[in-house]
């Protein structure tokens, strides 16, 4: 593994609660931000940082990714949970910022929207179906 490594979504949000420095970063594409909604860290007084780590519509690799991530304000040093839809994307990330010295870097297993279920939904896994807190719109 290239990176620090997995964790699910509620360790990560208690990771977050825990060090101020630690940071979620959301991968997904900025369409997913606006309709499928992001995680709510107000509670903790932070904010997800949004790096797309493909590009909408296209689906390209984002190429300035890690000078995004960098441009962000990232506290040196600071814990990194990745996130994705489904814990792919994320991985990708997570191994791109331990790559360039941005770590430590985790992903966020099964994202914010986990697997299928057995109808073709996204409703057993995830930091939304694991009852953390996000908002829609």
């Amino acid at each position: 593994m290239s990176y620090a490594g997995d964790v699910a979504p509620e360790e990560a949000y208690a990771a977050l609660a825990a060090d101020e420095d630690a940071v979620l970063v959301d991968v997904r594409t900025s369409a997913e931000w606006s309709y499928v909604g992001l995680p709510d860290l107000s509670e903790l007084g932070k904010k997800v940082v949004c790096v797309e780590w493909q590009r909408y519509p296209d689906g390209a690799v984002n190429g300035d990714f890690v000078e995004q991530l960098r441009d962000a304000g990232l506290p040196d040093g600071a814990p990194l949970y990745f996130l994705c839809r489904s814990g792919v994307r994320s991985v990708a990330a997570a191994e791109a910022a331990t790559g360039a010295g941005l770590e430590p870097a985790y992903n966020v297993l099964d994202g914010f929207e986990g697997p299928h279920d057995e109808r073709g939904r996204r409703t057993v896994a995830g930091w939304k179906n694991s009852g953390l807190p996000w908002r829609q719109g």
